[in-house]
């Protein structure tokens, strides 16, 4: 059964920094490129970040570039996002998906909330 688990969000001051971690199991997670994505109250789903499955290769949107590092261990099957110099708009739930792009979480995400 494949399953996500993500974690480390919580409240943050803006400049701030919060690392976020998603366990995952159920697949072949060396097999996968990985992303991240993010719901604003009221707002779509939004892509963030994705690593591809060498680890070598990363991408981010353009709102979080330079701020935000994606990361991952093939080896703990776990992805990583590294945020910094957070600002009140990157407060959002965070999911970590597999695959490239917006696509449906499976996970429960984690709240990520930036303010003074």
């Amino acid at each position: 059964q494949v399953r996500v688990v993500e974690s480390g969000g919580g409240l943050a001051r803006p400049g701030g920094s919060l690392r976020l971690s998603c366990a995952a199991s159920g697949f072949n997670f060396n097999y996968y490129d990985m992303s991240w994505i993010r719901q604003a109250p009221g707002k779509e789903l939004e892509w963030v970040s994705t690593i591809y499955r060498g680890g070598e290769t990363t991408s981010y949107a353009d709102p979080v570039k330079g701020r935000f590092t994606i990361s991952r261990d093939n080896a703990k099957k776990t992805l990583y996002l590294q945020m910094n110099s957070l600002k009140p708009e990157d407060t959002a739930v965070y999911y970590c998906v597999r695959g490239v792009g917006v696509v449906t979480p499976s996970g429960q995400g984690t709240q990520v909330t930036v303010s003074s």
